[in-house]
């Protein structure tokens, strides 16, 4: 399997962009969580699992499973987006998303590590970084705008933003899963 530099630079982008985009909305997607200890939970499973997945490093470590648990992650992120599509701001919801939030970040460390291991060239690890940033940059002012359109529309609810902005983020999604699978090809 080899990588395609030119597909996997527009995926991280894209990737960024959906975090930039996303990353506000967070708050009031888990509004109906109340009890804190919630969160402590997550993070105790979030260790453990970064953990864990920390211990298979030397079978991990390749391009294949780099490609497999970026892809998984992705669908994960669809899945959240596309269950808090239909079932908006319940308790379930609101701790479905958190769940499938924790879950593709035990494998962040890792995609981290891997990719840097992946990409081995200093200027691509520099264009890499900088499309990240770009793309984070972008969806953080993307996501300001979007909420500012749908103010001066009268839509003045955070729920009603969050939800209308998750369709946004399920088509960057779906670019973001189709980057990913043009991102690697058979040597």
């Amino acid at each position: 399997m080899k990588l395609i530099f030119r597909n996997f630079i527009t995926y991280k982008l894209l990737n960024s962009l959906f975090l930039g985009l996303s990353v506000g909305s967070i708050f009031t997607i888990y509004t109906p969580i109340k009890d804190p200890s919630i969160y402590s939970i997550g993070g105790i499973v979030l260790a453990v699992g970064m953990l864990a997945v920390a211990q298979l490093y030397q079978k991990i470590l390749t391009i294949e499973w780099f490609y497999r648990i970026s892809l998984f992650v992705e669908f994960v992120m669809l899945a959240a987006i596309l269950w808090f599509l239909k079932f908006p701001y319940t308790y379930q919801t609101a701790l479905l998303v958190y769940s499938g939030y924790q879950l593709t970040f035990i494998f962040g460390s890792y995609l981290v590590r891997a990719e840097t291991l992946i990409v081995e060239d200093d200027e691509r690890l520099r264009l890499l970084d900088s499309a990240k940033q770009i793309g984070y940059l972008v969806g953080m002012g993307g996501s300001y705008i979007f909420y500012k359109i749908l103010q001066h529309h009268n839509i003045t609810n955070a729920q009603t933003k969050v939800y209308d902005l998750h369709w946004l983020l399920f088509a960057t999604e779906i670019f973001i899963i189709i980057f990913i699978m043009r991102s690697f090809g058979r040597e």
